[in-house]
């Protein structure tokens, strides 16, 4: 019995060793955890509700907590809640219930985050971000507001997540594929995705020089979140922007998503480019762009998702379920975040194989997981269809074992730090091992 308890009080003491010793590097010089947090996972119902308190136990893992999303008023270019009911005083104030968590984590960071393909409701979802950087009264109106938001809600930062235009997808050919694709345009030529990209490109280093200048009294800090299928060639001067900005977080993932790309599953966020596929959609590329063009190591974060991407399978997939598979749009959406294709990580693993789904069948049946034994693309689970071409599903996901290997190869690199996206995605009830938010803490430990 004495024995008994004295393993009890060992194991106490050691995980308030553990929490105490990461909340001691916040605040230092080490390396980053930006752990971003969507508002808006508060307004969904049952389940899929994920609230500010029920990411609390996280925060102990993280250096930065990444609120978002904030907008660009398409009027008056200012710097705006996407959700002044959620966000304000004048509403249920999350924003100040985020910056005040700073008193009971005192080595945590807070900022702000704008974009992130969340400010929707235009055609074009990119247009206004560029066309505010057109005008250098637009761009004062939006660094003014900034500063006042960042000011009045007490955020220690902003991360600019903008909303340039995406590249177009790309298909995944072989040999033969890439010559006559090359042929054909000889005739056509490429399109072009921004007539103005010279412009826009220095407009936005400029606006950037603008913010930091503006931060510089409150040492309010500033990053660049590069997202999915942003060209930095076309859009981002790196040489200009690396000194005016505290990172640069490498959204290196939804490299393959099934909404563009429904007839091709493949692996979505791969450290390393798979063989023929399409260049510079993986980490360690992204991660080269920025290096080689002078940005310091200790500046560069790798973005890690805690979800997956799932498409549907048919009878032309195959029964390999080697990517990359032919495939049919997206997979049925899952019962906490409803959308087709997308899964959270606490979705994904329940359609793993555990006790609770070995005799079940049809859509229910487990899926087969595959592990990467290289360490380079990540893991994927699927399920051929039935006789009826039915119930067949390919997904792409992070786990914590692939979260993990990417933050070896941060710290390998001597990178700055990683990025948790989302944590509203991760398994924050510990639903799947008893860890909650497993991903999270897997590349953490990592670190």
């Amino acid at each position: 019995m004495w024995s008994v308890w004295r393993l009890g009080v060992l194991a106490l003491v050691l995980g308030m060793l553990e929490v105490s010793s990461v909340q001691g590097q916040n605040a230092t010089t080490g390396p980053k955890v930006l752990c971003y947090y969507d508002g808006s996972n508060a307004l969904r119902e049952g389940l899929g509700k994920v609230t500010v308190s029920d990411i609390e136990l996280a925060l102990p893992f993280c250096t930065h907590l990444m609120y978002g999303y904030a907008g660009v008023n398409a009027e008056t270019y200012r710097l705006r809640s996407l959700n002044e009911d959620l966000d304000l005083d004048s509403g249920k104030s999350h924003f100040r219930a985020v910056t005040t968590l700073k008193r009971r984590y005192p080595g945590l960071k807070v900022f702000l985050s704008v974009g992130n393909y969340r400010d929707l409701g235009e055609e074009k979802p990119f247009e206004k971000y560029l066309t505010l950087l057109e005008s250098g009264g637009s761009r004062t109106a939006f660094v003014n507001s900034a500063y006042s938001l960042l000011k009045t809600y007490e955020f220690d930062g902003l991360d600019l997540a903008w909303q340039f235009p995406q590249t177009k997808p790309k298909r995944i050919r072989g040999w033969t594929g890439k010559v006559w694709h090359g042929f054909k345009k000889l005739f056509t030529g490429d399109s072009v995705l921004d007539p103005k990209a010279d412009e826009h490109r220095e407009e936005f280093t400029a606006l950037v020089r603008d913010l930091k200048n503006a931060f510089v009294h409150d040492k309010f800090q500033l990053g660049y979140t590069q997202l999915p299928h942003v060209n930095q060639t076309i859009f981002l001067d790196i040489p200009l922007l690396k000194d005016n900005i505290d990172y640069v977080n490498v959204a290196a993932y939804d490299q393959q998503t099934p909404e563009r790309n429904p007839k091709e599953g493949d692996y979505t966020a791969p450290i390393y480019e798979p063989a023929e596929r399409v260049v510079g959609n993986n980490v360690d590329d992204k991660v080269k762009a920025w290096h080689s063009q002078g940005t310091p190591l200790d500046k560069i974060v790798v973005g890690i998702a805690t979800y997956g991407r799932g498409w549907r399978l048919v009878g032309d997939s195959g029964i390999t379920g080697v990517p990359p598979i032919p495939t049919d749009g997206p997979s049925p959406a899952g019962p906490y975040t409803n959308v087709p294709g997308f899964y959270s990580f606490g979705e994904v693993c329940a359609k793993l194989p555990n006790p609770g789904n070995a005799n079940l069948k049809g859509a229910e049946y487990p899926l087969r997981k595959i592990n990467d034994p290289t360490k380079r693309f990540g893991p994927y689970a699927f399920r051929i269809p039935d006789e009826n071409d039915e119930h067949g599903i390919w997904l792409s996901y992070e786990d914590p074992e692939s979260a993990g290997n990417k933050a070896a190869y941060v710290k390998a690199k001597g990178l700055g730090g990683i990025s948790i996206n989302d944590l509203g995605l991760d398994d924050y009830r510990g639903t799947c091992s008893g860890d909650k938010f497993p991903i999270l803490r897997a590349a953490k430990y990592r670190l």
